[in-house]
């Protein structure tokens, strides 16, 4: 029996600091349209369901994918400070599968291909319980205190000799039930690391984001 692969995209209706930014147009279309198409056309992806809060994400899904699932978020769940990890509790609660996709709305460069091969690199590692989406970061890192992260004063390395680090970019989080409900974190105990290329991996958080990701996607529909 094939595995069963439930994507979850959460939205609220309410952005602190890009207000709308999960029905803001983008390359003339709600920006969660991105996501949600890559989701639809990939072929490792069984179901797609949105949880919102939001009537205007809630009618333009229903109209524009009819075969999406949308899921309306409880009024104990609304709240900004919720973590994640409750709401996808809960949703899984409701949602039957074999393996549980998360990412969000406010990744519109995310490729239908990095997706499929993020389920296909979990599913081929049975050791792991979890993966989730990295971005390389090869530059000089500092802590608070003014102490060097990853690099030594004394020695002059340049950027792109440094030992890699790795930033958790939010992009793509794949998860079982079982270590979702064991470890109350998507992120297991055993997880994968799956390295997205950064002009794909960026995460609309500011105003800067999104017009940083309108360039990134203007690039790439460009003939």
């Amino acid at each position: 029996m094939s595995t069963r692969v439930v994507a979850i995209v959460p939205m609220r209706h309410d952005s602190e600091r890009v207000p709308g930014k999960n029905y803001r147009l983008l390359g003339g279309r709600p920006l969660f349209h991105h996501i949600i198409k890559t989701l639809l056309a990939s072929p490792a992806v069984t179901r797609v369901a949105i949880d919102t809060d939001s009537e205007v994400v809630r009618d333009s899904a229903r109209e524009a994918f009819p075969d999406v699932e949308v899921l309306e978020r409880p009024p104990h769940l609304r709240d900004g400070m919720t973590p994640m990890n409750d709401v996808l509790l809960y949703d899984m609660s409701r949602l039957d599968g074999d393996l549980y996709l998360q990412t969000h709305s406010t990744n519109p460069l995310l490729r239908t291909g990095t997706v499929t091969a993020a389920v296909e690199r979990l599913l081929g590692d049975p050791e792991r319980d979890s993966l989730f989406g990295v971005t390389r970061l090869q530059t000089r890192l500092w802590n608070p205190d003014g102490t060097p992260l990853n690099h030594d004063l004394a020695v002059l390395v340049r950027t792109q000799d440094l030992a890699p680090v790795y930033e958790e970019n939010s992009c793509i989080y794949l998860f079982t039930r079982e270590s979702l409900e064991r470890h109350g974190n998507r992120i297991g105990e055993r997880p994968i690391l799956f390295e997205i290329p950064r002009d794909e991996a960026w995460d609309i958080d500011e105003e800067v984001d999104f017009r940083i990701a309108e360039a990134l996607y203007a690039l790439r529909s460009a003939p």
